[in-house]
């Protein structure tokens, strides 16, 4: 029986990595699809953009990991299926329960390897990505740290402790060096806006180091001219959306401190705490459909049935989702019940073909 389980969880494994095989590459191409129309600004070259595709496919596979599951479950197992195994198994004696564990094996195996996938390899793969577009488009010496976004623009550091929007900043340091002068300007700003086509640094110090002493200045605002702009710095601003989830766990406090609205964030949050649960629920809706069907549907009605049930289900969620935005219901309830939901009909359905 050992045997036997194992084999039924790899069909599932097997059928869900080949269908990840088809869809990362069509997913590949339309994100390069879409880099292909900023190659050749700056200093972004085709090279770059085939890079940014690259890192950006872990944080694709683990979005369509649950219906990919769902597929490959289908196809993994409607092998089995159609090699009449699944019928010799139950005229064996093996239960649909027995069936059903087994492949739920194979799911908390999947969901194990897309739990490491999005909470550890994408975000990391994402940001390097990102650092990479960036400093492409700028054209400038750019990096992300601890202590902010750091940037070399024409000779002057940039240091940004807070980027709000592309178009919004605060607490910026900007330290520029005259070496013919043999003085060293720092310039601290609380906040900065982008306005006609120029930056507008707000609450200024400025101090000029020089062998006679230090000059202190202090402005209400001044334009800042810089290569920097919008369009590169909102690739800057991390989504919190894409955070790992101990990220974005810290983020809702952030908010939730500052007297904000986290509710969308609670629900992904929730999402992604609950996603193994998502996984197994795919793996479950298949194996009632495949047992219930046996040798009667092709591979090509299996597949066009994951697709419905995998747009279902975006309804559905997307449904509890708005419903805890407007109406105020909880946003781990809004999370659970479209698993839940899942799993209820599988297990009716397992039950009928049992």
């Amino acid at each position: 029986m050992r045997i036997l389980d194992r084999y039924l969880a790899w069909a599932v494994i097997a059928g869900t990595l080949l269908t990840l095989g088809v869809l990362l590459p069509l997913l590949g191409f339309f994100v390069l699809a879409n880099e292909l129309e900023q190659v050749g600004v700056a200093g972004y070259r085709l090279q770059d953009a085939l890079l940014f595709m690259v890192l950006s496919l872990p944080r694709y596979a683990y979005q369509v990991f649950p219906i990919a599951t769902l597929i490959g479950a289908l196809l993994g197992l409607g092998a089995l299926a159609n090699r009449s195994e699944l019928v010799a198994m139950r005229a064996a004696g093996v239960s649909v329960g027995r069936i059903a564990g087994a492949g739920l094996l194979g799911g908390v195996l999947l969901a194990a390897g897309a739990m490491l996938i999005g909470e550890v390899v994408a975000p990391v793969a994402e940001q390097r990505g990102i650092e990479i577009k960036r400093a492409a488009l700028s054209g400038a010496v750019t990096q992300q740290t601890e202590s902010g976004f750091w940037a070399i623009d024409q000779g002057t550091y940039i240091n940004i402790r807070e980027i709000l929007s592309g178009t919004s900043l605060r607490d910026i340091f900007i330290y520029q060096a005259d070496n013919a002068a043999g003085t060293l300007i720092a310039t601290h700003a609380q906040g900065a806006r982008y306005q006609n086509h120029q930056w507008v640094l707000e609450g200024l110090s400025r101090s000029r180091v020089s062998m006679d002493g230090v000059q202190v200045e202090r402005l209400p605002n001044a334009v800042w001219s810089s290569l920097l702009n919008p369009g590169i710095l909102e690739v800057v601003v991390v989504d919190p959306r894409i955070l790992p989830v101990w990220g974005l766990w810290k983020y809702i406090r952030f908010m939730t401190v500052n007297a904000q609205d986290a509710s969308n964030y609670q629900v992904i949050f929730w999402g992604r705490v609950l996603y193994p649960l998502l996984t197994l629920s795919m793996v479950l809706v298949a194996i009632p459909v495949l047992l219930g069907s046996a040798r009667s549907r092709g591979t090509g009605v299996r597949a066009f049935f994951a697709v419905l049930v995998g747009i279902l289900y975006y309804l559905v969620s997307k449904t509890f989702s708005y419903l805890a935005l407007l109406y105020g219901l909880s946003p781990l309830a809004a999370a659970l019940a479209p698993p839940v939901l899942f799993i209820g009909a599988a297990l009716l359905l397992l039950r009928r073909v049992g």
